[in-house]
């Protein structure tokens, strides 16, 4: 049986006004043409629509039936086009993020928080993995978007690259407390808590402490900087890392000190490079990117731009 809308908008609003005359002003069309929908979609049903008593039409048993179905219909073009519109105006749809677990437990979820104070119909799903499972699924397109380090490039993905300044870490009350700055000579013979040995920065850190000639003392190695603040906070060993882990934890008993000689912690928004990329999805990004500003190391983003 082939419906078509325009004949359920006429026998909705004829059975809402109980004139052919007043539904057809309602829609906007001629009393004919009104006349013609009804007589049609009757046809369709094949059991009368309606009777009439005092002078108005009033749906029969069986219409009243496939009114309340009618009815359900139009809610749900209704619906549609609000949803329609919600996604026009980038107020609905899900967002998949991949992460390293560090920021799904600091810094993401603040800034998702205020993302999604104006969009109340978008969803999210965080994902927290290592980085090279991270890069398999940008690469499959199972992940909108992905925030990850140490990212060497691949053709099925783009990426924003974004420095951020290094900072050293030092449990409140420690003897460096006093100084502006750290460099590898204050931090002869403290106990160490680095990334991993097979990182960037690890080995950006380690030529760091080679160029000034100072023997590094490994204490705790750690895959996530979150792991380095939590231990500094508890009062034990020092760290240098990135200036965004470490804010998170400045009201947990963090001593926070530039480090020098200067390098930076590279931060890596990817995307997959084919398939629709929604404007959701770039809303979310341009969002996070703009959250990263206070923490940016300024020089070596210059140095990349040139």
């Amino acid at each position: 049986m082939n419906f078509k809308l325009r004949q359920l908008e006429a026998f909705r609003a004829v059975a809402l006004t109980g004139s052919i005359t007043r539904a057809a002003q309602q829609l906007g069309i001629s009393q004919p043409a009104a006349s013609r929908l009804i007589s049609d979609f009757a046809a369709s049903v094949e059991f009368p629509l309606f009777v009439r008593e005092g002078g108005s039409l009033i749906p029969t048993p069986e219409a009243r039936y496939m009114l309340v179905e009618i009815n359900r219909v139009f809610e749900g073009l209704s619906h549609l086009e609000d949803l329609r519109q919600n996604l026009k105006d980038r107020t609905a749809g899900h967002l998949r993020i991949a992460c390293l677990p560090g920021f799904a437990t600091s810094h993401l979820p603040k800034v998702l928080t205020e993302f999604l104070k104006d969009r109340q119909g978008v969803t999210v799903t965080i994902e927290p993995d290592r980085p090279e499972r991270i890069l398999e699924w940008i690469v499959g397109q199972q992940y909108d978007c992905a925030i990850t380090d140490g990212f060497g490039g691949h053709p099925a993905t783009e990426s924003t690259d974004i420095p951020i300044r290094t900072v050293c870490i030092l449990p409140r009350g420690h003897r460096l407390e006093a100084q502006n700055e750290i460099t590898p000579h204050d931090l002869r013979g403290e106990k160490l808590i680095h990334s991993r040995r097979d990182s960037p920065f690890f080995r950006r850190l380690a030529q760091a402490f080679t160029d000034c000639d100072v023997e590094m003392t490994s204490w705790i190695e750690v895959r996530q900087f979150t792991a380095a603040c939590t231990i500094v906070a508890q009062g034990y060993g020092a760290a240098v890392l990135s200036a965004l882990d470490a804010e998170q934890y400045r009201d947990q008993g963090l001593v926070i000190r530039p480090f020098a000689p200067r390098f930076s912690h590279r931060l890596s928004l990817i995307r997959p490079v084919t398939g629709s990329l929604s404007p959701l999805v770039l809303d979310f990004l341009d969002h996070f990117t703009l959250s990263l500003a206070p923490f940016v190391d300024h020089e070596a983003q210059r140095q990349m731009s040139a």
